[in-house]
């Protein structure tokens, strides 16, 4: 019995990212800038911001379709596909497996850019988790899953956040919570879509699970993956100038 119960926890320890202090981005892939994620801390809920929020997304499939577990492995594998148009997520090749770190490029209100990134905490043939780094829009962990119930298939998104500091605080009051509700629509829509479910709805839920701020962590603005990536992105020419310049000495 005991064998059976280590080979058990030996198993669930291997769908958990190994711990660590800073995340090391190896490979920065074509149309990723790669700022804001190497070297940055974890950020769960309990390091961040602003009012703590549960949020469900909810779509059911016809079980003839696709199992559960089918349907996470294929979320898994091609899970940069059911993206929003406009947003990139940059994961390895091989698809989401824990510990590996992905690089995101997306867009804000006001269609700023946002370089940031996540972190995949764990990962089974039920679900997976990812965590997000400091700066980023909230800090917190997204865990998709999949579940048979009443003969359908449910397709499930859940966040568990806090904003990062007091700006993403204000613009999530001011739009951003649409924005990432409609965010998690479109892509459990997409999920539907790929197994050609027509007009799938999507059920959301919100909760506030803690209305306090806390204020002790508004210096998190300084890790802001917001005006880090806009700053990148007006520094933009120099770097071009510099590349011309650096070209022109090596080939003189």
């Amino acid at each position: 019995m005991s064998n059976t119960n280590e080979s058990a926890a030996a198993r669930d320890a291997a769908n958990w990212a190994k711990s660590v202090t800073r995340l090391d981005v190896s490979e920065v892939p074509e149309g990723a800038t790669g700022i804001n994620v190497a070297g940055k801390r974890l950020a769960s809920p309990i390091q961040g911001f602003g009012k703590m929020w549960q949020k469900t997304y909810q779509v059911r499939l016809p079980r003839s379709t696709t199992s559960a577990a089918d349907l996470i492995t294929l979320w898994k594998q091609r899970f940069p596909e059911f993206w929003p148009e406009g947003n990139h997520f940059y994961g390895p090749l091989t698809g989401i497996a824990p510990g590996e770190v992905a690089l995101v490029e997306g867009t804000l209100p006001g269609k700023l850019k946002l370089s940031t990134g996540v972190m995949v905490l764990y990962a089974d043939d039920e679900s997976f988790t990812l965590m997000t780094p400091q700066g980023h829009v909230f800090a917190g962990w997204i865990t998709f899953s999949a579940a048979e119930q009443d003969g359908e298939t449910v397709a499930q998104a859940q966040v568990l956040m806090r904003a990062s500091d007091p700006i993403f605080e204000l613009g999530l009051m001011m739009g951003g919570h649409k924005q990432e509700d409609m965010f998690w629509d479109t892509t459990l829509r997409n999920v539907a879509a790929h197994f050609e479910v027509t007009d799938p709805e999507v059920n959301t839920a919100v909760v506030c699970v803690d209305k306090k701020r806390q204020w002790k962590r508004w210096t998190n603005v300084w890790h802001s993956a917001a005006i880090r990536s806009t700053v990148y992105m007006m520094n933009a020419p120099f770097r071009a100038l510099a590349g011309m310049f650096h070209r022109k000495r090596a080939t003189s």
